[in-house]
């Protein structure tokens, strides 16, 4: 019989870690949490000292009843859930609900970065109690969650409609895509131009391209064709001279290895993965493959870090491959963690492959394609990240005439360091401008012509999964672990949409963000989350008491509740009455609000259940075809004006179409903030919005 249990939280791990320890321990497992608040209500006795009231989740009493009889038959209990609070939260809730204070038998709690048997050996040299400050923080962030949730979620259903809900991180990434949505909305684009000047170098076929910089005194910048028509007047037969060359080196450090948040949004930017599938394959590798020849084993460490910190057999294993397989001028000297203002999460190591010589090649047949491809990118980024700097040859080369100067500026690569294994963006690659480092100070340029190109300064980029996360994390808001809960919840609610990548704000997500800044504007104050997530951090490292936060939070929170119900009864969306005929009743059609947004629908249901499409007239002409411009939306919900006589006329634009005519071209005109913008590229008039 098996002397020591072994509880972990994934069955998965549950034939792994046995295959490790042999016959005298039995592994089983918790399938994550056993208890919980109840769903039916808010589960927290604000009464009585904001006790939590916790409950065994459903269809959990099979497997409490199974590890009760193994827990009767072994000498020893490991609790061997995830290394971080919610993990050690379970242990706790595991410890309670399978009464083993009581039980009489030793109970130890056990914790590893990585599912090998060296780790999971040495773990059981070092257990330790259950760390209450680490249970205070989950049990701190789980309450806060549910009592926004569940007493704001309710006022949400009475005044839009049912399954909408709050939450104290989603509803904070709501306001910050509707508040990019806004000033890319308000954004004027600014013209300017520039101009090129090219040579050509004796000996050389190639023509080299110098920009435009200004005087030998200052930049200038060029915000007109007048500008630049200036310019080349002042330039016309003017002599063109080599006045500065500059050589020189530059260094491109390794790269740290991933963290959750920089996995995150390098998998959804190289690969295109949601923040949710990159979890969840990630999850895999870390619980563990079926590699062929070895069984399963774990090729990840654990997923959920903050830290970029390496432990030092995996620093001198890492050191010795990369000397071994590239040579020695591309090992790296130890790599020092970055350090941040922010908690490393219980001081993990960064995510990185259990054993570097386990390289992707030799495990592309036992993984998935999506599994191999999120391997792949963890091993060479922990690879690189113990590899030395790239090296650039870099020259700068400064050309004047006539009082004005134009640049050149070009690199190479002297050295590949790192980048012979991973590259992360363009600026990976050498610019293309390599005739500068054959350019000496009397080098003879002779001039071939001038290129110039009219441009616009562009908006903020709308959201995408993987700068959103960034954002969050420079923010303070929420925790890796929460990132892709977070993006999946906002998108399942329908309150954003997601389009060839980028995160668009529905009608129904500007409604409910709406609401919550009227009603809660310091649930969506990304300065106060910020700083809750500092006090929760203080629970974790013991100087918060987690009641303390509560008791603090809660009153102001049900008061506001309290004054909402009061006051926020005309933000509920009533049936408005439209001139639009019902075609088989003869009624007037009412606008009604479903989960896409409006439609129009009869008010004779349910004798009659006709309904149609709600367009939303806005009192201007198609400048195509002449027919009315209408408020539409795409298939995921993103607004839009559009003809009303589409398919047949194709205009649409993203921003509302004024009734002001351009006076520079006669053209349709868009509303951006309080500007109007013409809709002609050609003119890109900007004019004051009047006043109604």
């Amino acid at each position: 019989m098996a002397k020591y249990l072994v509880i972990v939280e994934s069955p998965a791990k549950v034939k792994t870690i046995k295959k490790f320890l042999g016959p005298n321990y039995e592994v089983a497992a918790s399938n994550g949490h056993v208890r919980d608040l109840p769903k039916s209500k808010l589960g927290i006795d604000v009464e009585h000292d904001y006790e939590p009231k916790y409950i065994t989740i459903r269809g959990k009493g099979d497997i409490l009843a199974n590890l009760r009889k193994e827990v009767k038959k072994a000498e020893k209990i490991y609790l061997a859930t995830d290394p971080d609070r919610e993990g050690e939260a379970i242990s706790w809730h595991l410890m309670e609900a399978l009464n083993l204070k009581k039980s009489g038998k030793k109970v130890y709690r056990i914790t590893f970065n990585e599912i090998t048997k060296n780790a999971v050996k040495e773990s059981l040299k070092h257990p330790r109690e259950i760390n209450m400050d680490l249970v205070d923080a989950q049990q701190a962030r789980r309450a806060l969650d549910r009592m926004v949730g569940y007493r704001i979620s309710p006022l949400l259903w009475s005044k839009v409609k049912r399954g909408l809900s709050a939450g104290r991180v989603q509803s904070v990434a709501l306001r910050m895509i509707c508040d990019r949505e806004d000033e890319i909305a308000a954004f004027i684009p600014e013209e300017y131009w520039t101009l090129d000047a090219s040579f050509r170098i004796p000996g050389e076929r190639k023509l080299l391209s110098a920009k435009y910089y200004g005087t030998p005194k200052e930049k200038v910048n060029l915000t007109c064709q007048a500008d630049v028509e200036r310019v080349i007047k002042e330039l016309d037969g003017a002599k063109y001279r080599v006045s500065e060359v500059k050589r020189g080196e530059r260094v491109r450090k390794a790269p740290l290895p991933f963290t959750t948040s920089t996995l995150q949004q390098e998998a959804s930017k190289v690969l295109n993965f949601s923040t949710q599938k990159t979890m969840r394959l990630a999850q895999q590798l870390y619980e563990g493959i079926d590699i062929k020849g070895s069984g399963t084993v774990g090729v990840i460490t654990y997923l959920r870090t903050d830290s970029t910190r390496v432990s030092e057999e995996a620093e001198q294993q890492a050191a010795a491959y990369i000397e071994k397989t590239y040579g020695s001028q591309y090992a790296g000297e130890k790599t020092q963690a970055k350090q941040s203002g922010q908690k490393i999460q219980d001081a993990h190591e960064a995510i990185r492959p259990t054993d570097i010589e386990r390289t992707p090649a030799e495990l592309k047949d036992s993984l998935s394609r999506d599994q191999f491809r999120l391997y792949q990118l963890i091993w060479k980024r922990f690879t690189a990240s113990r590899m030395t700097p790239a090296r650039y040859e870099t020259t700068s080369v400064k050309i004047d005439a006539a009082g004005h100067r134009f640049t050149v500026s070009a690199s190479k690569i002297a050295f590949d360091g790192f980048m012979s294994v991973y590259t992360q963006d363009e600026e990976d690659k050498a610019e293309d401008n390599m005739l500068a480092g054959s350019i000496g100070m009397d080098t003879k340029l002779s001039f071939g012509g001038f290129s110039q190109a009219q441009h616009f300064t562009q908006p903020p980029a709308h959201y995408t999964e993987a700068s959103l996360v960034r954002a969050l994390e420079e923010q303070g808001i929420g925790r890796p672990s929460t990132y892709a809960p977070t993006i999946t919840t906002i998108l399942a609610r329908r309150y954003i949409v997601k389009e060839n990548k980028n995160l668009y704000v529905t009608e129904l997500g500007e409604v409910v963000n709406n609401m919550m800044k009227e009603a809660f504007p310091t649930i969506v104050d990304v300065n106060f989350t910020a700083n809750m997530e500092a006090l929760l951090d203080g629970v974790e490292e013991g100087n918060v008491k987690w009641k303390t936060i509560i008791e603090n939070f809660y009153p102001d929170l049900d008061s506001a509740v309290e004054q909402a119900q009061k006051e926020l009864d005309q933000v509920k969306i009533a049936d408005e009455v439209s001139d639009e005929k019902c075609e088989l009743c003869g009624r007037n059609m009412v606008i009604k609000y479903g989960p896409h947004g409006r439609f129009l629908a009869c008010p004779g249901f349910p004798e009659c259940r006709n309904t149609k499409p709600y367009f939303e007239k806005i009192g201007v002409p198609c400048p195509k075809c002449g027919k009315d411009i209408v408020l539409k939306k795409t298939k995921k919900g993103r607004k839009y004006y559009g003809c009303i006589g589409n398919p047949e006329c194709d205009f649409m634009v993203w921003q509302k179409p004024s009734a002001e005519k351009c006076p520079k071209c006669g053209s349709l005109m868009l509303e951006k903030g309080n500007k109007l913008v013409c809709w002609n590229a050609d003119c890109g008039a900007v004019v004051e919005k009047k006043e109604n």
